[in-house]
């Protein structure tokens, strides 16, 4: 597991430290990384093939990608029909994940949701499925690293950010640093949905904080003020991903005043792709 350094940044008055997990590796980092610890340390001779599903916009099936490249596993993930442009797209991470050897297959929508419950019933003992996300209790370890790292940094701060899909991270991570206090906010449906998502692995903890998103986002839309507070970063010395980070940044300014440790998803590989769709809809 490599530990990553921790950089100070000054945001519209305000300064906060940033754990770098983005600089981990190209395609294999950020939470992604950590969510996948117990399998990068499973011996590749103990499976052939991992399945997982969901959009082709996630850092989640880059991550996956990368990892069965460099243990030998074969990776299939399914997802919804895609159009031409998705499929034909030399960018982003789709084009990438191909790339490292992904098996993608496509399943009729109204089929989709049966398939997806029917994967568990079909599988041997050299195929390991990870739901969408990364969102497996196999990721508990990683982020127990992740604390560790955190804990033995001794920054002066008593809070941390990182944005949520399924919220398999934050979860995990306050609850295994239950003297810090842990912001979220949803950036995939709603507080409602993502509570679900969390309490499906485990009691969501007291110093679990979820923020309220100051509107409804719909994931991977691009929106004007997601790509200035995306510029604002930038421009503050750290790249960081257009699908969750904005929308952690805008509830952290808007609704905390301490200084705050924000834990990097990595995912920046996205922003290729997201910044050209951001140039199309005529965002500059």
């Amino acid at each position: 597991m490599i530990n990553s350094p921790i950089s100070k940044i000054r945001l519209e008055g305000r300064d906060f430290y940033v754990k770098r997990d983005d600089l981990i590796d190209p395609f294999l980092a950020g939470n992604k990384y950590r969510k996948l610890y117990t399998l990068l340390k499973t011996p590749s001779n103990k499976l052939s093939k991992i399945i997982s599903y969901g959009g082709t916009q996630s850092n989640a099936m880059l991550a996956i990608a990368a990892m069965c490249k460099r243990k030998g596993w074969k990776f299939e993930y399914y997802t919804k029909p895609l159009s031409i442009t998705q499929k034909t797209s030399n960018v982003g991470n789709y084009y990438h994940s191909i790339n490292l050897g992904m098996k993608h297959i496509e399943i009729e929508e109204a089929l989709y949701r049966d398939f997806i419950s029917s994967l568990s019933l079909t599988i041997d003992t050299q195929t390991f499925i990870i739901d969408q996300g990364g969102a497996v209790e196999e990721a508990q370890k990683g982020l127990e690293v992740l604390a560790q790292e955190i804990t033995q940094a001794n920054v002066n701060v008593k809070s941390l950010a990182t944005p949520s899909g399924t919220g398999t991270t934050a979860l995990f991570l306050a609850l295994s640093l239950p003297e810090f206090k842990v912001y979220t906010t949803p950036c995939v449906g709603d507080v409602k949905y993502l509570k679900e998502q969390m309490q499906a692995l485990h009691k969501i903890p007291d110093n679990l904080v979820i923020l309220q998103p100051s509107k409804k986002h719909h994931f991977a839309k691009p929106y004007p003020e997601f790509l200035e507070i995306y510029k604002k970063l930038l421009a503050s010395g750290i790249e960081f991903d257009l699908l969750y980070a904005p929308g952690m940044w805008e509830a952290l300014l808007a609704q905390t005043d301490e200084e705050v440790l924000y834990i990097h998803s990595g995912g920046v590989s996205g922003n290729e792709s997201m910044l050209i769709r951001y140039e199309q809809k005529g965002f500059k």
